[in-house]
């Protein structure tokens, strides 16, 4: 759980850190070329997209199956909760205070 959790919640940050860097690359060949053409621009630019898009590919199915799991667990602790306090009603019942 403490994965999908960390999953959740970090990859997404990698993705943008990946489009940061793609941006700053783009900008950084404006520079060297003093020009910002298409063919300057689009590579950091589709780098930086691919990023977002690994980053969102991770984080998404990581966040799905963690409220799954969460609500499996939840509802089994309730089927415990529900069950110790039948067996103890049973047990009073059956022995008395």
């Amino acid at each position: 759980m403490s994965f999908l959790a960390t999953c959740g919640s970090v990859t997404p940050f990698i993705g943008l850190l990946g489009t940061v860097w793609g941006i700053m690359d783009s900008f950084h060949k404006i520079g060297v070329v003093r020009s910002a053409s298409l063919v300057t621009v689009a590579p950091g630019i589709a780098e930086a997209l691919i990023a977002t898009a690994v980053g969102l590919f991770a984080a998404i199915p990581a966040v799905i199956a963690y409220n799954y799991f969460l609500g499996r667990i939840k509802e089994m602790i309730s089927l415990m909760d529900d069950f110790s306090l039948e067996f103890l009603n049973i047990i009073e019942r059956a022995y008395g205070s």
